[in-house]
């Protein structure tokens, strides 16, 4: 005999909590072997190793700017009434290799980046001068120093440019060239196959027949994996054949470092997904005390024991999943910290009106700073369309408003915690 449904779940059955579900999942996961990879193919990835300045930076003093370099002493009296002649007896461009020496009332022409000569200890700019070929006028004092990149400046050699865990981005790569390397050791970027099910999908472009919708999940779900550094592999929808969906997920082992499925894991006749991992005993499903997205799945597939997630198949409990659930996961194969996303604490403006008790409620929402300065630097507005089908509301939100297990409302006014969404 069926026992009766309590939001959504049977009644009497247990629910997981959702950190409990987030460990779970992470245990299955192992972060990879670091790899060394050159510079450009490094982008995107986790730095795995201490990068240490083998020699100083700037290696040597030269020119801030184009100019003349002197003796700063012999220009102390300069001024635009009364300028300072000298001979130039040298010109120093980028990239010089010649040692030369200024001896005391002479100056060398000098480009930006060029080594100082001995003797000089000044930049005066081209613009203080009349911009002289033989002979320079200057018209304005350059004290010691003056537009001179002194060795080291930046950094001194046996310092640390950068440490192991950081991403690595254009500046990552451009410190790291500027060191002198032309590869890194990295956390590879994780593979993230997506796999979305359903007879009822359709390829957006075709046309649509009765009881058919776009799939929206599988590009949403790549592009949430890709935002995140990984590499995002759509496979698209496989449809509700059972032998079809395994020879899928089968199909993408060999490219994938996890796998990401959405839709078909709840409690009903065609949940495809549920009914094929089951048998392979590796795979457990649970209700999960959250809302949206109750039924969630995790577990290894194959003989490399590859790490699979599965989703609901409602686009914005699929969405909040990833966040909640997958996310996580990325990290650790990213070679990152396992933290969830950032929170802060805000004040409503707008009320929030029912959730079910016994489940952690993330609601669609609109962050934004409270420049007034309360005691409180955040306010929240809950959007109207919270329905787990509801998808057009996403766009307009930024973050996710956090309602307690034990809460069913919150009044206008209330103060909450709220989870901001990435790149929005």
């Amino acid at each position: 005999m069926r026992r009766g449904r309590v939001d959504g779940e049977l009644a009497g059955e247990p629910m997981k909590s959702v950190e409990q579900h987030v460990s779970d999942i992470l245990a299955t996961v192992s972060s990879p072997r670091p790899i060394e990879l050159d510079l450009l193919r490094a982008h995107g990835s986790v730095l795995a190793e201490q990068v240490v300045a083998e020699v100083s930076l700037p290696p040597f003093d030269n020119s801030a700017m184009d100019g003349y370099a002197v003796r700063s002493a012999d220009v102390a009296g300069a001024s635009t009434g009364e300028p300072v002649l000298l001979p130039v007896v040298a010109d120093i461009p980028a990239g010089d290799t010649f040692t030369s020496v200024i001896p005391a009332g002479m100056c060398a022409r000098i480009m930006t980046g060029a080594p100082m000569p001995v003797g000089a200890d000044s930049v005066v700019p081209v613009e203080w001068t009349d911009g002289g070929a033989a002979t320079v006028a200057v018209r304005r004092p350059a004290a010691e120093g003056n537009a001179v990149r002194r060795e080291g400046g930046d950094v001194r050699k046996g310092t640390e440019v950068l440490s192991a865990g950081v991403r690595i981005g254009p500046a990552e790569i451009a410190v790291l060239a500027s060191v002198g390397r032309r590869s890194a050791l990295v956390h590879p970027r994780p593979r993230v196959v997506v796999l979305g099910t359903g007879a009822e999908l359709v390829e957006p472009g075709r046309r649509l027949g009765p009881g058919q919708i776009w799939d929206s999940n599988s590009f949403m779900l790549t592009a949430a994996a890709i935002e995140a550094g990984c590499e995002g592999y759509r496979h698209g929808f496989v449809g509700d054949d059972p032998a079809t969906v395994l020879g899928a997920i089968e199909d993408v082992l060999v490219q994938a470092d996890i796998v990401i499925t959405s839709g078909g894991v709840s409690m009903g006749a065609y949940d495809v997904v549920k009914e094929v991992l089951l048998r392979m005993g590796t795979v457990r499903f649970d209700k999960v005390a959250v809302q949206p997205g109750m039924p969630q799945g995790h577990g290894t597939v194959g003989d490399s024991r590859t790490p699979i997630i599965t989703l609901p198949g409602n686009p914005v409990s699929s969405y909040v999943s990833f966040h909640l659930f997958v996310l996580p996961a990325l990290r650790k194969l990213s070679g990152l910290p396992e933290e969830p996303l950032p929170s802060v604490r805000a004040r409503l403006l707008t009320p929030v009106a029912s959730s079910p008790r016994g489940k952690r409620s993330y609601l669609r929402a609109v962050l934004d700073y409270d420049a007034s300065g309360g005691d409180v630097a955040y306010t929240a507005s809950v959007v109207t369309r919270q329905g787990s089908h509801q998808l057009s509301a996403l766009a307009e939100t930024n973050a996710l408003v956090v309602v307690p297990e034990q809460e069913t409302h919150l009044p206008e006014g209330s103060v909450v915690e709220v989870v901001k969404l990435p790149y929005r």
